[in-house]
């Protein structure tokens, strides 16, 4: 795609407004930074050439049924330290497991996950459109994902999926203190009004912004965000390389998604990157470990 500087000054028109809303939140409310460090929940910041955690997307994408339990628990049996998730609402306010507006593409329904009850969207099959082998898997509650992942030592970011206001955020952050996670579960969402409830209901639960584009000053928007960790387009990430080093100075983590080659794997890892999104963990493990034996 061409470069078009009028987009480009859009693009970062919006996330500056978007950050303003956050950070009026914020100061609104009083809500404090959160307790737990960042190194606590996503390690010490990486230097070039370190490995950089893995987060299985959407559970484990290529290995089973996305934001499946099905998935979820192979990443986890497996050892991965992170799980990335998607998390968005039913008609009647239930949080779910589903990356897409519409339930069509993972499941045998159809329409509008807005417009279903949660004993709808329980109803149906979303395992066989990947394969038979997992035909009758279900679309999962959080309730039943935080369980999942309260019986491992993993970690996990949720993506608030659409909009959320404070009732939703609150139902999703009750849950997570309810199984005492908050200080293995980070919330993360392109959206800095769902970012901005969640600061105004928690001291502990992180934040982490997704970004497509870098606005011109990036630690300025992670600060007044006031998230720990930015999630970013590799794209962006590769344009301006110095970024990983001017976050890192300012204790914000960098995590770029969703990663599924060794060309993309090691041109981030050469950066200083500290976490990757990708749909397949086990070969990114398997690479790392290669790369790891080969110095």
């Amino acid at each position: 795609m061409p470069h078009d500087p009028a987009r480009d000054r859009l693009a970062s028109l919006v996330i500056a407004c978007a950050l303003a809303v956050v950070a009026v939140a914020v100061a609104v409310v009083g809500a404090s930074p959160a307790r737990v460090s960042a190194g606590e929940l996503l390690g010490d910041t990486r230097d070039p050439g370190d490995a950089a955690f893995i987060a299985s997307h959407r559970g484990g994408a290529a290995v089973a049924p996305e934001n499946t339990l099905e998935a979820v628990r192979i990443a986890l049996d497996a050892g991965f330290s992170y799980v990335e998730v998607d998390v968005a609402r039913t008609a009647d306010g239930h949080a779910v497991l589903l990356h897409d507006a519409t339930v069509d593409r993972t499941t045998d329904g159809t329409g509008r996950l807005e417009d279903l009850d949660l004993s709808e969207v329980r109803s149906l099959d979303a395992g066989s459109w990947y394969s038979a082998e997992y035909a009758g898997a279900r679309v999962p509650t959080l309730e039943e994902f935080l369980d999942v992942l309260a019986a491992s030592d993993a970690r996990a970011i949720l993506e608030l999926k659409g909009e959320w206001d404070g009732s939703g955020v609150a139902r999703v952050l009750s849950a997570i203190h309810d199984r005492r996670l908050d200080d293995r579960v980070a919330a993360a969402s392109f959206d800095a009004t769902a970012l901005a409830h969640v600061a105004a209901q928690s001291e502990t639960v992180h934040r982490m912004l997704i970004l497509r584009r870098l606005p011109d000053d990036a630690v300025r928007a992670a600060v007044d965000a006031g998230v720990r960790a930015l999630i970013v387009d590799r794209a962006a990430v590769i344009d301006r390389p110095a970024v990983v080093e001017e976050l890192h100075d300012a204790g914000v983590r960098v995590v770029v998604y969703t990663l599924n080659t060794d060309a993309h794997w090691d041109e981030v890892t050469a950066l200083g990157v500290d976490g990757i999104i990708t749909d397949d963990p086990f070969t990114l493990s398997d690479w790392q470990d290669g790369v790891a034996r080969s110095r």
